[in-house]
């Protein structure tokens, strides 16, 4: 009797493979989500300091309109011809402007932002010191 054995096809090697390049894939696919969700956060929060930066800024040429039609709005220093106000972009940021105004004639002194905040320094650092050898 002529005893054939019966091999199995191998495909044990082929089918690790798969299953690796598969969960390799998800992974990458993870990654890529997580990537995406950070850039909208970050182009959200763009596009808002954008928005409250220009809203400042209508309202500092609003209030320069004012000045140069003869009215002092409120909020606004005057030294003799010289202008000073601020208009908020943020909690922590204003736009300063500082605009010198001669009947028709104006001349912007300053237009910049400025933080509104204090700067308050740490009082001590943490350093790491090693043991003494004895």
């Amino acid at each position: 009797m002529n005893k054939e054995k019966k091999r199995l096809p191998l495909t044990g090697g082929s089918s690790l493979l798969v299953i690796f390049s598969v969960l390799c894939l998800t992974v990458f696919a993870m990654l890529s989500l997580s990537t995406v969700k950070a850039d909208l956060r970050i182009a959200d929060a763009s596009v808002q300091a954008v928005e409250e930066y220009y809203a400042a800024d209508f309202e500092a040429e609003r209030i320069l309109g004012l000045l140069r039609a003869g009215q002092i709005p409120e909020g606004v220093k005057q030294e003799g011809s010289l202008y000073a106000y601020l208009c908020p972009v943020s909690e922590t940021q204003a736009l300063s402007v500082v605009v010198r105004v001669n009947k028709e004639e104006y001349q912007i002194q300053q237009w910049k932002v400025v933080t509104t905040t204090e700067w308050s320094p740490q009082e001590y650092l943490d350093l790491w010191i090693p043991e003494s050898e004895e």
